[in-house]
């Protein structure tokens, strides 16, 4: 391998630093559904639907300028009863933020570590339909 052109990575602590030192030009990208469980962690569950929906608006904003409108509001309405899920915001930005350079099409497929096992699992589907389906020979 010779470059990595993004790495969507799901917050091992030196995982980015890693990659960088190996593939200086990697667009190294923080998971956005781990930020999202990190987040969680700190939150009843009474409360998951409304911080939830706060969040969307953090990872679904069309530019960077709208994403921390976002999250200051996040952190304005929700980080007296839950520090904790918007320090989780905090700490991942500098490692979220290049998911916002790209265009929605792009960001459906880089936003999570699971891309690669959506693409597996597919494919299983794939081969074992064409398996089911393929003739069998019987045993005489």
């Amino acid at each position: 391998m010779r470059d990595i052109l993004i790495a969507c990575c799901d917050g091992l602590t030196g995982l980015p630093d890693a990659i960088r030192s190996i593939f200086p030009d990697t667009v190294v990208q923080t998971c956005v559904v781990h930020v999202i469980r990190n987040a969680m962690r700190f939150v009843s569950y009474k409360d998951r639907k409304p911080l939830a929906a706060s969040m969307r608006e953090i990872y679904t904003a069309p530019t960077l300028e709208a994403a921390e409108l976002a999250r200051d509001a996040f952190a304005k309405t929700h980080g007296k009863q839950y520090p904790g899920a918007v320090d989780v915001w905090n700490n991942a930005w500098n490692d979220f933020t290049p998911f916002l350079d790209y265009p929605a099409e792009l960001r459906k497929i880089v936003y999570t570590t699971n891309q690669i096992e959506s693409i597996n699992f597919q494919l299983r589907k794939i081969t074992k339909k064409t398996a089911d389906t393929s003739p069998t020979k019987t045993q005489p």
